[in-house]
Formats: C-alpha cells, structure tokens, sequence
C-alpha cells in the first residue's frame, strides 16, 4: 500500500494500512498508551480502484499536505461547484486520480479525463450551493 501512494501521490503516511471488505482500505496508527483503548478500527482512507488509489476526503488530509505529484489547485468558484457534486473542468495535463486542493484545504480525490475532474463526493456529503 505505501509503494502504490507512493508511487501516485510522492508520499505515504506513517500508518498501518487494512484492506477490508470489496477493496476498502482503512488506516490507523498503533497506539500503546492504554490496553483498553482499541486503534485497529482505523478511519476510512479510501479504495483500490483497478487504476490507482482513490483517497476518500480524510485520506486526502492525510496524504495532501506532503504530496509532491497528482495534485491540483483550484479556485473557490470550482471548489464549491465540486463539493456540491459537479464536475469540473482544468487547465491540467494530467490523467487518472488526482488531489484537488483548495487553498490550505484538500477536497478529496477526483479522477481527471480529457481535462475534465469527474467527482466523486459522496452524496451525503455534498454542499448545498
């Protein structure tokens, strides 16, 4: 798992990595302070997709901020029109899953085809605009 962000994104967190169920993958950092407290739950980082990994919005957090390659920076105008569910059109010459990173914020992960970012908010999690 760390090889494939690594090779996506420049950069992997520090966590153990799960894949469960139909290709979900959940992270979380062993914690050793109190036996009682469970850390292998994880939270949800995202999914194997047959051509990368699409980072769910947390997982983005996690990766964003030390990615080095497959981000792109959009203004507020497409950030809101993404977070509300659209696709949205870039000035970018890049394929496949991409960071989308608003200002200091990570948007989650979109997959980009002909110049075109195909979204991929949940709907429960989408903005009203």
């Amino acid at each position: 798992m760390r090889r494939a962000l690594i090779e996506q994104f420049g950069y992997a967190p520090d966590l153990v990595y799960e894949i469960r169920g139909s290709r979900k993958i959940y992270a979380y950092k062993p914690c050793s302070f109190d036996p009682k407290v469970r850390t292998d739950k994880g939270i949800y980082f995202g999914r194997i997709e047959a051509d990368g990994i699409r980072l769910s919005i947390e997982g983005a957090f996690l990766v964003g901020p030390k990615a080095k390659k497959n981000i792109i920076e959009i203004n507020e105008e497409r950030a809101l029109r993404y977070l509300s569910g659209e696709n949205i059109d870039v000035d970018a010459e890049l394929e496949g899953w991409v960071i989308l990173k608003w200002g200091q914020y990570y948007l989650g992960t979109g997959k980009v085809k002909n110049g075109k970012v195909y979204n991929y908010v949940p709907k429960e999690r989408r903005i009203k605009v």
